[in-house]
């Protein structure tokens, strides 16, 4: 899965197909956009947006989620799909004479070189033997064809894709394709990549309070931020500096070291004996820092900044996030740090909701909620965090329906990474499980999704729950 590459041979075999993506854009000049309204997809789109802005080409944006494509029809004379279009047919999109430019990282479902009589370029790191679920996102994808127009500044935003798209959640670090797009990204001095304690909340959180999130597996922490502080008591780390509370980002080595030993101490004693050679890549791995963005600003952090853009898009408001990716950072990051709190509040209160009556059902292999009314573009992250108030040695499922007057169910489900680690991709599982009942699915091994038919999520539950047998 994470295959190794050469450096000097990794970007060779998309050289020539990116190539003849530059001379398409460079002889349009009336293009369309279409993106993934994700962290990913609006970083894609802001990256091919800045690129046709230096090119002077007339452009227009529009965010899309998956289900919107069979609605939408090739109207101007050039559409370029980004972080979307490889895992959808596209036979009803266009005519032979339109001009289709995809740049996507999903399974595609055409054989490379695949397509119609018009002008028909399909670019996907799958075709070339890499995966695009760890390998490279939707982002670095449109990176890469800046990169043909010498736009390197723009690699940090591929960055930001890369860890919003999860990528370094199975090793902890950016590997493949995204390892060249980092080192433009460094050597341009945007980014600085290190190994730290993997704890969310590294510059705006108190330490006590990132770590009272620390979820994969329950601890004596977990939600409990009074232990926390005894914890850091026990271990010499100061919460605070004088009055100030201190983050992640202000310990000292020595007290990362200090944490992280502890940390790992717990954990052990925590889990089943196959699990404990995975636990050290629970407590670390490598962060990226953006150095143009200030100190304990949401935005410095690619972990908290990728949040950011996320809560943008469930909220739908995509563009605001979209304006702050393209260097607005006025009312646009106002608006957004507006939208993070409201955000913020949703959620707490889903999850107050959540945890009424012992709505979260176990069955053998997994746990689940039904969550009917509660936002579908939220319903994912809200599964992630009842995870750490559940059992983390199975998977949690949410159900909620789809909305926007549409027949049939979201279901999101969420796990610790620890079952990742240990060889199980649940995104490959939910797709399987989801066409037995007539829907569709997929994602990542630890967060992933399905949208099924209302009537058969007994079914959906039943026959899952038996696909796991053996595997935890």
């Amino acid at each position: 899965m994470n295959k190794k590459f050469p450096p000097e041979s990794i970007l060779k075999p998309l050289d020539r197909p990116m190539q003849k993506a530059r001379e398409l854009v460079e002889n349009s000049e009336d293009i369309k956009i279409l993106t993934h309204i994700d962290c990913d997809g609006i970083s894609a789109g802001a990256i091919l947006s800045s690129t046709l802005d230096r090119l002077e080409i007339d452009h227009e944006i529009e965010f899309i989620s998956l289900d919107m494509i069979p609605e939408k029809k090739a109207e101007n004379e050039l559409t370029i799909l980004s972080d979307l279009g490889s895992g959808q047919s596209l036979d009803h999109f266009a005519t032979s004479n339109d001009k289709i430019l995809i740049l996507d990282h999903h399974p595609p479902l055409r054989k490379m070189g695949s397509g119609w009589k018009g002008e028909f370029i399909e670019i996907n790191p799958n075709y070339f033997g890499m995966d695009g679920s760890y390998h490279v996102s939707g982002g670095g994808m449109s990176y890469l064809l800046a990169k043909k127009f010498s736009f390197q500044d723009l690699s940090w935003i591929a960055v930001l894709s890369a860890v919003g798209d999860m990528q370094n959640s199975l090793t902890g670090k950016l590997e493949g394709l995204n390892q060249p797009i980092l080192e433009d990204s460094e050597l341009m001095g945007l980014v600085k990549s290190f190994n730290d304690l993997s704890i969310y909340g590294r510059q705006t959180r108190p330490i006590y309070v990132a770590l009272s999130y620390f979820g994969d597996v329950k601890l004596p922490i977990t939600n409990n931020r009074n232990e926390c502080l005894f914890l850091l008591k026990k271990l010499r780390i100061p919460s605070k500096d004088g009055r100030n509370p201190r983050t992640l980002s202000d310990l000292t080595q020595d007290e990362k070291m200090r944490l992280f030993s502890e940390l790992v101490r717990m954990l052990t004693l925590e889990v089943p004996r196959k699990y404990a050679k995975y636990v050290p890549r629970l407590v670390s791995g490598d962060c990226y820092e953006f150095l143009k963005e200030e100190r304990y600003s949401p935005l410095r952090d690619a972990g908290e900044f990728s949040t950011a853009v996320n809560a943008c898009s469930r909220h739908e408001r995509a563009d605001i996030a979209f304006k702050v990716l393209k260097g607005n950072r006025k009312m646009a990051l106002k608006d957004m740090e507006h939208l993070a709190k409201e955000h913020r509040s949703y959620l707490a209160r889903q999850m107050d909701w959540a945890q009424e009556e012992n709505r979260i059902k176990s069955l053998q292999n997994l746990q689940y909620f039904n969550g009917n009314g509660i936002k579908s573009n939220v319903i994912g992250t809200l599964a992630g965090m009842l995870l750490s108030y559940g059992d983390w040695k199975k998977p949690m499922i949410a159900f909620t329906e789809i909305g926007d007057e549409k027949e049939g169910l979201k279901v999101s489900l969420r796990c610790s990474r620890l079952l990742a680690y240990d060889g199980i991709h649940f995104g490959n599982l939910i797709k399987g499980v989801a066409n037995r009942v007539g829907g569709t699915g997929g994602g990542h091994s630890v967060a992933c999704g399905a949208y099924i038919p209302t009537k058969n999520k007994e079914n959906f539950l039943k026959i899952f729950n038996q696909t796991l047998n053996g595997l935890l």
